[in-house]
């Protein structure tokens, strides 16, 4: 290899790696600047599959990825969150949304990149306010995008004179399934089709021998662009692995999707090139082509998506066949929802740890009806059920901590969203706190059966009464954090006031029994023991009202597990 051939490789990769660059860092300065939209577009996921589509596209569009956009949708879909049908919608619309970047590429706007990378740069590093810094930091990495452009397609000029990649790219023309599987290989390695793909269009607009037309014409281009569309697939299946049965079903359906679109398509290569050519702008080869390829991807997406959307459900029964069996029952220590690959997507990994703090919070509430049950009906048994949950309930929590602490250090984290972490995180101790509490309890419960203590039927009915009020502020507590619900939340630090109130009134009644001698001396610290843990489950419940009132509450999607 003489220095000429080693300079134009290192260069090369050199354009790429700052193509690729620039892709993440504007995918990450669109997803900051989007801030909350995001949760409304995840929230037209669970309309019908035609908002599933433009839902899919949407998010595409912003995160600049369909291996983004698919691996998330793997993530809720292994959670539970979402069916196998709103799913595979979804993915169709990725597949559109993704193809925004060649058609940005296709203009050619990178004459002006240079001039996005310094308005970028005064935005990105100059400017005190997040959202203007995150604007800046989409037109710095925009800037860049094109920089990495210029410099490959600079590089590839010098294609043409070679003898030997003409003849290779003659081949490609000539065998359309040599090109499907160049451009397969391509993205599995490069593991991003728009980068792919925007060679291809710099490649694609290299002048051939002639000076004039393509060094690989539209025809030739078409077979590699459906190989990218097929090597895209390889992150979500990558991303399924050790996932759930309808999240494999779900990376299935991708390949399958991409795969039979290729497969119909490369029989009408040449009647394909002319229609794209017809509604192309028109001109010389190698100026149109790039636009040309963009068309083309557009359109092979969007014909893709009309076949298969009035298909979806055969498409289901496809993969539950390919991929046969069921999820494993989880211990309730283990987490359901959390899942690690979408951590660089906040608003959605946020999204999943609420849903696994409720489903913490719904044992907790779970474990005050059986700590009643133990104490008021000396049941052991429920003593033993508390005890086991609370095990399960501190191991979920350090899980579900753990997974928060993580979100905290993606990259692409706002202000607003980091608040909302923290938040989350106190959240999550206040129901570890419930649960000791509840242990407590179930001690004091132990307790009394062993030595055969009998209360009066008025403490009985008092301590009754304090298990309902508390159990009562847990459940709409729960509910205000999974909705937002600000009024619910209001309404649970009222009942706190009366819990707090409730307390101070039961202690004095049982002064009153203690002076009548209606009730034993030595039950006395039980009975005040149990009442001021309840009390103290009440504060919890507050504070988790408080972190709603604190907006630390998100309703998008919440309606997608039924």
């Amino acid at each position: 290899m003489n220095a000429e051939v080693f300079q134009m490789i290192i260069t090369l990769l050199g354009g790429l790696a700052m193509f690729i660059y620039g892709m993440n860092l504007m995918s990450d300065g669109l997803q900051k600047a989007a801030g909350e939209k995001m949760q409304k577009i995840l929230a037209l996921l669970t309309r019908n599959p035609v908002l599933g589509v433009l839902a899919g596209a949407l998010c595409t569009a912003v995160l600049q990825s369909s291996s983004a956009t698919t691996v998330m949708v793997l993530g809720f879909v292994s959670a539970g969150l979402m069916k196998l049908p709103q799913a595979i919608s979804i993915i169709l619309g990725a597949n559109i949304g993704t193809t925004i970047t060649a058609q940005l590429i296709a203009f050619k706007i990178g004459d002006y990149a240079w001039l996005f990378v310094a308005i970028g740069f005064v935005l990105y590093f100059f400017l005190k306010q997040e959202k203007v810094i995150s604007i800046g930091q989409t037109l710095f990495a925009f800037g860049l995008l094109f920089v990495g452009i210029n410099i490959m397609g600079e590089t590839m000029k010098p294609l043409a004179g070679s003898q030997f990649f003409v003849d290779l790219m003659m081949q490609v023309q000539d065998i359309p399934v040599l090109g499907v599987l160049l451009g397969t290989i391509m993205t599995v390695v490069v593991q991003s089709s728009s980068a792919t793909i925007a060679v291809l269009q710099n490649l694609a607009s290299t002048a051939g021998p002639d000076g004039i037309s393509s060094i690989i014409g539209l025809q030739g281009a078409l077979p590699i662009l459906f190989g990218d569309n097929i090597g895209t697939t390889i992150t979500a299946l990558l991303a399924s692995i050790g996932a759930s049965v309808n999240a494999k079903r779900t990376a299935a359906a991708h390949v399958i999707f991409n795969m039979t679109g290729t497969f119909i398509f490369i029989w009408f290569i040449p009647w394909y090139a002319k229609f794209i050519q017809i509604i192309s702008p028109s001109g010389p080869e190698v100026a149109v082509i790039a636009r040309q390829i963009a068309n083309a991807h557009m359109c092979f997406n969007i014909f893709n998506t009309i076949l298969f959307l009035p298909l979806i459900g055969i498409l289901v029964k496809v993969v539950t066949k390919l991929v046969p069996g069921k999820d494993s029952d989880r211990l309730p220590s283990e987490p359901i929802y959390l899942d690690y690959n979408v951590l660089e997507r906040p608003f959605a990994a946020i999204h999943l740890a609420k849903k696994e703090l409720s489903r913490l919070a719904g044992f907790a509430a779970g474990m005050i009806v059986s700590s009643k049950k133990a104490f008021l009906g000396n049941d052991l048994t429920a003593v033993k059920e508390v005890l086991d949950m609370e095990d399960a309930v501190n191991e979920l929590q350090k899980k579900t901590v753990s997974y928060l602490a993580s979100i905290s250090s993606a990259e692409t984290l706002t202000e607003k969203q980091a608040s909302q972490v923290s938040g989350l995180m106190h959240v999550a101790a206040d129901i570890e706190h419930v649960g000791d509490y509840c242990e407590n309890i179930a001690v004091f419960a132990r307790e009394k059966t062993k030595n055969k203590y009998e209360f009066s039927d008025s403490a009985c009915a008092e301590i009754y009464e304090c298990f309902d009020h508390a159990g009562r502020m847990m459940r709409d507590s729960i509910q205000a954090l999974e909705t937002g619900d600000h009024g619910l939340a209001d309404d649970v630090k009222e009942q706190e006031k009366e819990l707090n109130h409730i307390e101070v009134l039961l202690r004095k009644q049982h002064m009153k029994r203690l002076n009548e001698k209606t009730c034993s001396p030595e039950f006395t610290v039980i009975y005040t023991d149990v009442i001021h843990n309840i009390e103290r489950i009440g504060d919890c419940c507050d504070n988790i009202a408080n972190a709603v009132l604190d907006n630390v509450d998100f309703k998008a999607m919440d309606e997608a597990a039924n």
